[in-house]
């Protein structure tokens, strides 16, 4: 999933103006380094990355390398002013347990982004969207089956991919109606993003507090109907500014390539295979979904020894000669290859990823985090923190403020840590640049759909982001 960008490190600054680092006392196994130069110097580094991050369209640098980069000096520094202090140990040891949880989250995303290629390879998404597209529907019909789409399937595969495919039914759908394919992406987004907040699979920042065990894989469902509410309400109200003339088609249909519902049902015995060991087993979910790159790989094979022999007797089998050219042009082409699908996994985002987590881990080794949770979490009541929360991942990377949030680990009821959970997942909406999905439609609707034409409807999105922390706060009320 592809990532916005403004620097949690901004709030970091801000706040060290206002609160005295002396109020913050050192734990005795760090050294409290926030009113010290290499402070200030880790956050202008992380800050001045991020507004690279922002400016990615522009520069046409991918966003992985200045965090990369800003990672890299945080903790060179960090090491060099613990290893005159005679504590090199100290700072190793908290670098290798933040390399340790993004490593877990390395390859248990990994391993859903190279199902979900597989798929696509497959022709999956293609088949759907043809589908649709050839159905005769009304353009308000189909705003609201990509949007209900969109909902329902980001929870199993990612609120990324989900996002690109419905955008494409629109487009397609929508031809030169601008105004149909604007307001449809807004709706995508929105639901893209509600459908993933309330499953540990469909985002991120899900998956993060899933994995860190700050909630249970069945806990975060009662998180289902607030983010119902979270897309209906915004959705209701942009419904009414779409015609019902019949869309049109291309005539185009796609049929599946072998072996693509088989890979489904892979994929989701792959989930099961990771709830179950880490529900049962206490074992961290990255094994099961390991496991189920393994199985993945052997139908790999299965379809790659087959490949010539299938088709081939295919070919005898049939008299059409349509179909006769389309399963010579199958069987010539290439069989599955496995490891094609992983090499186009999003590796951008992924080491992105990794800048994020370890300099957000190194401003909190530094003192930040614990300065933010002190003011946060001490001074305000934890609803309005975690309220603002999901307002800040609008704005800034909902990444980096989840994983500082769980290193600070507030001490919060079950209900809190799951308003945080839905905060975060669903605040993004309100801008653009606010979630994965949004900066990705920008991209693959240039012109269209932009920050101004999203932001026109912020308002009508930030009635629903607060209708949903309401829902959640009387649905989900026993457990604060």
């Amino acid at each position: 999933m592809l990532q916005k960008t403004k620097p949690l490190a901004m709030l970091c600054a801000l706040l060290a103006t206002f609160f005295s680092p002396a109020l913050f006392a050192s734990s005795g196994e760090t050294i409290d380094l926030t009113s010290h130069s290499i402070g200030y110097a880790a956050i202008l580094f992380f800050a001045i990355a991020y507004v690279v991050v922002m400016l990615e369209d522009v520069l046409h640098l991918r966003k992985s390398k200045p965090v990369l980069v800003a990672a890299g000096i945080i903790w060179a520094m960090i090491g060099f002013y613990y290893t005159q202090h005679g504590m090199s140990h100290d700072a190793e040891a908290a670098f290798r347990h933040n390399l340790l949880e993004y490593a877990e989250l390395f390859f248990f995303l990994l391993v859903a982004m190279t199902y979900i290629n597989a798929m696509e390879e497959r022709q999956l998404f293609d088949a759907l969207r043809s589908w649709m597209v050839n159905r005769g529907f009304t353009l308000r019909l189909i705003f609201w089956l990509t949007g209900i789409l969109a909902f329902f399937i980001s929870p199993i595969a990612d609120n990324l991919t989900t996002a690109l495919l419905m955008c494409a039914i629109v487009m397609k759908v929508g031809g030169s109606n601008h105004k149909f394919i604007a307001i449809a992406c807004i709706n995508i987004v929105v639901a893209a993003n509600a459908g993933g907040a309330f499953s540990p699979f469909g985002d991120i920042t899900t998956l993060m507090v899933w994995q860190k065990g700050m909630v249970k894989f069945a806990d975060f469902f009662t998180l289902f109907l607030p983010s119902v509410v979270n897309y209906l309400v915004p959705a209701i109200i942009m419904s009414f500014f779409i015609s019902r003339e019949v869309a049109q088609g291309d005539g185009e249909v796609v049929q599946l390539k072998r072996g693509a519902m088989r890979i489904v049902a892979l994929f989701l015995l792959t989930i099961c295979f990771a709830v179950l060991g880490h529900s049962f087993l206490g074992m961290p979910p990255v094994l099961g979904m390991m496991f189920g790159l393994g199985l993945l790989q052997f139908f790999a094979f299965f379809l790659r020894k087959t490949h010539k022999t299938y088709y081939y007797n295919a070919l005898n089998r049939t008299e059409d000669k349509v179909e006769h050219e389309r399963l010579r042009a199958l069987g010539d082409g290439m069989p599955f290859d496995i490891f094609n699908k992983v090499a186009k996994a999003e590796w951008d985002t992924l080491l992105f990823f990794y800048g994020v987590v370890v300099c957000v881990g190194g401003l909190g080794f530094i003192g930040y985090l614990g300065m933010v949770s002190e003011a946060m979490y001490t001074n305000w009541d934890a609803t309005y923190a975690n309220v603002t929360v999901g307002v800040l991942s609008a704005i800034v990377d909902n990444i980096p403020v989840m994983f500082a949030v769980l290193s600070m680990q507030p001490d919060m009821s079950m209900g809190q840590w799951l308003l945080v959970t839905l905060t975060a997942g669903v605040g993004g909406s309100m801008l653009s640049i606010g979630s994965a999905a949004g900066v990705a439609l920008m991209g693959q609707a240039r012109g269209i759909y932009t920050f101004a034409a999203h932001l026109k409807w912020t308002p009508v999105i930030a009635l629903g982001y607060i209708a949903s922390i309401f829902a959640h706060l009387w649905i989900n009320k026993a457990l604060f």
